[in-house]
């Protein structure tokens, strides 16, 4: 089984680029399944029905997200019905959608949990003592388990992969919107990366315009954010697994950048 991992999606820069390259990935790299964050797919800041469609038209089967997740109250008005959009696991009991979906896929079972790290971000529930939870949910019924950590803390999201090695099939890390050249197979089997990157404007301060940023950095005055335009990055991991142990076989980190020829 090959599966493709892509980074958090930025607006509707982003939203072009993941419906113009996954398709084209899908078909070169045998991709079977498609997951992606689309926390940011909303204007940078939330997922709408909107643009929840157009990475599911895009080519996406499971969105992942976390801390912007409710950036877009609408999200509360169809979140509890979409099978394949998860928000953070390790929010507490009672919050509206589910940190883990297992999707079906030629008679195998692929699960998929999402978790947010503490290391500054809001202090959510344990995501260590969380993941144990969802891995009893998942472990009987999956042939595969990923989990998409999202989290600010490269040194969180490395002791995540080491906590779950060889008893998950993948550990890839979002949020920082940048890749990092860490991916490897971890010695019980797991892949993992720190971050995925994203899939947004490249010249840009992490999928934003460069000058209200600096603006901020350099005052401190509150400023207005706005997603960045063209060209793109496209940022993603390709997963390849051992179809009877359910381990990673290779890790392939991918980067389509439109600012290069």
């Amino acid at each position: 089984m090959r599966i493709l991992m892509v980074g958090d999606v930025i607006g509707r820069l982003g939203r072009a680029a993941f419906a113009k390259y996954t398709p084209t990935l899908r078909r070169e790299k045998q991709v079977d399944l498609v997951v992606v964050n689309g926390e940011n797919s909303a204007e940078g800041r939330g997922v709408t029905r909107k643009t929840l469609d157009e990475l599911m038209l895009g080519g996406a089967d499971v969105v992942t997200s976390g801390n912007h997740i409710w950036d877009k109250k609408e999200v509360l008005q169809f979140i509890d019905d979409e099978p394949y959009l998860l928000r953070p696991g390790n929010y507490p009991v009672g919050v509206p959608g589910k940190g883990a979906c297992v999707y079906p896929f030629k008679g195998r079972n692929v699960g998929v949990m999402n978790l947010s790290g503490r290391a500054f971000l809001q202090d959510l529930d344990c995501p260590f003592q969380r993941v144990e939870e969802l891995l009893r949910e998942l472990s009987g019924a999956c042939d595969v388990i990923l989990l998409d950590f999202h989290g600010e803390s490269t040194s969180e999201k490395m002791a995540m992969g080491w906590y779950l090695d060889g008893r998950v099939t993948a550990v890839v890390g979002t949020h920082t919107h940048v890749q990092t050249a860490d991916e490897r197979i971890l010695p019980g089997g797991t892949a993992f990366i720190s971050d995925l990157g994203m899939v947004g404007p490249w010249n840009s301060v992490i999928g934003f315009t460069k000058e209200p940023v600096l603006a901020k950095t350099t005052t401190g005055m509150p400023v207005r954010f706005e997603v960045a335009d063209g060209p793109a990055v496209y940022s993603a991991a390709l997963l390849s697994i051992d179809d009877k142990t359910g381990k990673a076989e290779n890790i392939e980190r991918i980067q389509i950048r439109e600012d290069v020829a």
